[in-house]
């Protein structure tokens, strides 16, 4: 998929300090907006942030939604206060959910279950708190991210750059579609469809930058700086 220009100019409007964040989240919100389209009923945005992304996926969409917000960082949900379309956020984890059983119409996660190492209680939760016929959108990095990635610029080998790149992202899995039709079987789900949208070049230009400022910031505090940054089923 190419990147929308009128997505990116936001995202970068909205996030100046981050153009490789940017760069990404123009991609999937375009994907997940189109996959999204014509969406209705009541949501739990499951990884909310600060609430900008989730605004701009809604506004994208061209539906005002009705959410209930998580997210285990509490600067973040506080953050998120500011959006009145969350009807109530929870500082919280994916894998203990404050809501009722059969809740949501539907939940959504962008470029956050890359982030946890033990998945299969976050899954167990989105299955237990949608109604049934719900659905479950998410986006996540696949096995390609890693395969579409040009490498180090310094010599250093293919492992090590790539384990430091997992470090710096806080990046713990990379799940095939195989892998996701099987978790969300075991939870009661099922995989209707999986979608790749990012090519190698786009990979690529977001690795460009992603080098010269994350990563730069990263090598500059020793790496204690970490950024969350993007998303691909």
């Amino acid at each position: 998929m190419s990147v929308p220009s009128d997505l990116l100019q936001e995202f970068v409007a909205r996030y100046p300090a981050q153009p490789a964040t940017a760069f990404f989240r123009a991609i999937e919100i375009e994907e997940l907006a189109i996959a999204m389209k014509g969406i209705r009923g009541f949501g739990l945005d499951l990884g909310c942030g600060d609430g900008i992304l989730t605004d701009i996926l809604f506004k994208r969409i061209g539906v005002t939604p009705r959410l209930v917000g998580i997210d285990p960082d509490p600067l973040e949900t506080d953050a998120a206060q500011s959006y009145d379309f969350y009807e109530r956020i929870h500082t919280v984890g994916g894998d203990a959910v404050p809501e009722k059983d059969a809740t949501f119409d539907y939940v959504i996660s962008n470029s956050v279950l890359e982030h946890i190492p033990d998945l299969e209680p976050v899954i167990a939760e989105v299955a237990r708190v949608l109604k049934p016929g719900g659905r479950f959108y998410f986006t996540v990095p696949g096995p390609g991210f890693r395969e579409n990635l040009s490498g180090s610029i310094t010599g250093q080998p293919r492992d090590a750059y790539l384990e430091d790149l997992d470090k710096r992202l806080a990046h713990f899995n990379y799940l095939s579609q195989c892998d996701w039709s099987e978790m969300c079987s075991r939870n009661g789900l099922t995989l209707d469809s999986a979608e790749g949208y990012v090519h190698r070049g786009e990979t690529q230009r977001w690795e460009t930058l992603s080098r010269f400022t994350g990563g730069l910031l990263h090598t500059l505090s020793g790496g204690q700086l970490q950024r969350t940054l993007f998303a691909r089923v």
